[in-house]
Order: structure tokens, then C-alpha cells, then sequence
């Protein structure tokens, strides 16, 4: 009992890992992340910035600065100097976006940009996470019961064979849920507002553990259906054993006569009768030959 209760809290680890993995990948936003294209805007609230284009102003020929809508402005950045590079990150729920000072974000939903049309599975995505969390959750209360309980009453086996459908169930539903997000991604990508499409993107670390979670909830499931086969065929030969050792009821004595012909291989006895009976019985002028087979 101590190398089983052993077994099922090293059993325990995993899930509880792979319950922190998809906790922390659905309520975080980097399950995506890249770099956007953005124009720099005017150098006018932070004169000789980076991040800003510069520009000088023409004055008026009495030396006074003309009003904005009269000025020409000379601007000297060309080509791709006009532009930066802004990082941004998109989770499950929204979509962030770092400023042009870099030393914050602004963040937006996810669901806004994504296409009217495709806000469905979007949401059948995250209906599938939660569902898995849900899965993982519950075989962790299980086999939690499993090691803190010893009830030799109750069956066990049971609760073995639950925990690895809820792992495996939890792993499909997982997968499923992380390929629809993937497809909303790529197609947001495509069909997405100008202001939001990114110019390069991969996938961040959510994205990593969501599929850890997926793979350790696959490995869970293996172990504990094997060791549930085990147990289970364990159990079914100890009671043919306790069945074997047991005197049957319905077994009946063989009559001794049948030994004993067996062991001398001929009944001469009957024989004899029978040859007699039947010379008996023949015609006087008859001859009396018998066949036997």
C-alpha cells in the first residue's frame, strides 16, 4: 500500500503542473507576440526625440513664426526612417502594444479585432480551455482522494480508470482549443484592422505551456490507464487463485468399475456371459461362429 500511495503522489506532480501550465496560458497575453510597423509622429511635445519625426519649421519674412496652418514643414527622415518598430503581445483576451517611450503598454480586446464572422470560434477557443482546466482540476481532486484516503471499502480502480479519461479528454480538448486560436490568429493577421495587423509575429511562452499542458496531460493519461490494466489483471488472477483453492460443489465420484476396466483393458467376465447367451440361442443345425468388433 505505501509503494502504491507513493506511485499515485508521483502521479499527483504532473497534473498539478500541468494545471499550473494552462492556468497561467489562459489568463496571460503572449501566446503570440511580434513587431508592428508604426509612423513616427511630429518631434513637436519632445523636440529632438528618437522615436519622432524631426522637422523644422519656415518662418514668415518679418521673422515671425507663421501659424501652423500657413507653415511648411521640412521633414528629413526618408524612406523607412519614417517608421519604427513597436512590439506588441496577444493573449486569449486582449491585445497589448508598447508606447513610443517604451516604459508601458496599451492594450485593447482581442475579440474587437478579430473579424465579426470569426468571433465564434473564438469563443468555442476559450470555451475548450476552460474546459480542459475544469478536466484537470477534477482529476486533481481524484487522485488527491486517492493518496489522502485509505477507505479499503471503496473502489479504487474506479477512480484510476476516471483519472485517465479526464487526462485524455482534457489533452483532446486542449489541442482542439490551441489549433482553433491558432487559425483566428492567422486569420485576424490577414483580415484584421490596419492599425492592428502586425508586420512579424511568432509564438510567445503561453503559447509553450499551453502545449506542455497538453503534453503532460497525454503522458498522464498512458500511466494511469497502465496502471489501472495492471492493478485490474492483478486483482482478477488473485481471485482465481482463491476460486482454484476451493472444493467445487457440483464434482461427483466416478464409479469404480470403469477404473478397473480401464486398468485391465478387458471385461472377460461379461464376455464369457455374452458368448454363452448367445450359443444358446442358435438353431441346432446352425453353426455357431461369432464376429465381434
Amino acid at each position: 500500500m505505501d509503494r502504491a500511495r507513493q506511485q499515485h503522489s508521483l502521479l499527483l506532480l504532473p497534473i498539478c503542473l500541468a494545471l499550473a501550465f494552462s492556468l497561467t496560458a489562459v489568463v496571460s497575453s503572449h501566446w503570440c507576440e511580434g513587431t508592428r510597423r508604426v509612423v513616427k509622429p511630429l518631434c513637436r511635445d519632445q523636440p529632438g526625440g528618437q522615436h519622432c519625426i524631426h522637422f523644422r519649421q519656415d518662418n514668415s519674412s518679418d521673422g515671425r513664426t507663421a501659424n501652423d496652418s500657413q507653415a511648411v514643414l521640412y521633414i528629413w527622415e526618408l524612406g523607412d526612417d519614417k517608421f519604427i518598430q513597436r512590439g506588441f503581445h496577444v493573449g486569449l483576451w486582449q491585445s497589448c502594444e508598447e508606447s513610443l517611450n517604451g516604459e508601458d503598454e496599451k492594450c485593447r480586446s482581442f475579440r474587437s479585432v478579430v473579424p465579426t464572422e470569426e468571433q465564434g470560434v473564438l469563443w468555442l477557443s476559450i470555451g475548450g480551455e476552460v474546459l480542459d482546466i475544469f478536466l484537470i482540476l477534477a482529476s486533481t481532486i481524484l487522485l488527491g482522494s486517492r493518496v489522502s484516503c485509505r477507505s479499503l471499502g471503496f473502489d479504487w480502480l474506479r477512480v484510476d480508470a476516471l483519472v485517465a479519461i479526464f487526462m485524455v479528454l482534457a489533452g483532446l480538448l486542449g489541442m482542439v482549443a490551441h489549433m482553433m486560436y491558432t487559425t483566428i490568429f492567422q486569420i485576424t493577421v490577414n483580415l484584421g484592422p490596419e492599425d492592428w495587423k502586425p508586420q512579424t509575429w511568432d509564438y510567445g511562452w503561453s503559447f509553450c505551456l499551453a502545449w506542455g499542458s497538453f503534453a503532460l496531460c497525454l503522458a498522464v493519461s498512458v500511466t494511469a490507464m497502465s496502471r489501472f490494466t495492471a492493478a485490474r489483471l492483478e486483482f482478477t488472477e488473485q481471485q482465481w487463485a482463491q476460486n482454484g483453492s476451493q472444493p467445487s460443489q457440483h464434482s461427483f465420484p466416478e464409479p469404480k468399475a470403469s477404473e478397473s476396466i480401464w486398468k485391465t483393458g478387458a471385461a472377460p467376465r461379461l464376455a464369457g456371459h455374452a458368448f454363452r447367451n448367445v450359443s444358446g440361442h442358435l438353431p441346432p443345425g446352425a453353426t455357431g461362429k461369432v464376429s465381434i468388433c
